[in-house]
């Protein structure tokens, strides 16, 4: 259903390095590369998170209240992404642990951008 998730970013080449290797063990990789725009996932029509420079040319911001859900499959994926995560960077919004029992175990990070990550699986 999502195509693609749109974030704002401050260095577009910092931004797609820390994607990029965040992503690498799902497949993840620039895909796509249009200048101010830069499309990170495993293939195209599949989804991808876009990094770019806003296009009004003002600061990057990120929204209140936004996050960005990453399906992990395992719980270990969610440790491992949050770890890899914190070592490219990123700042703990609530470390890995189950969050409802028996139906939703997650991790929260912010880029370096400020943009909050959770990954995540159900059940």
């Amino acid at each position: 259903m999502i195509g693609y998730t749109t974030i704002g970013v401050k260095d577009m080449e910092a931004a797609k390095k820390f994607y990029s290797d965040l992503f690498a063990d799902m497949g993840g990789k620039v895909v796509m590369d249009a200048g101010r725009i830069a499309f990170i996932g495993a293939k195209r029509g599949e989804p991808m998170i876009a990094v770019c420079e806003p296009y009004n040319g003002e600061a990057p911001t990120p929204g209140n209240g936004v996050m960005i859900a990453i399906p992990a499959g395992e719980k270990s994926n969610v440790d491992a992404l949050y770890k890899k995560a914190m070592s490219l960077g990123a700042t703990d919004e609530g470390g890995p642990g189950q969050r409802i029992p028996d139906r939703f175990y997650g991790a929260y990070v912010r880029d370096p951008d400020g943009n909050k990550l959770c990954f995540f699986v159900f059940g």
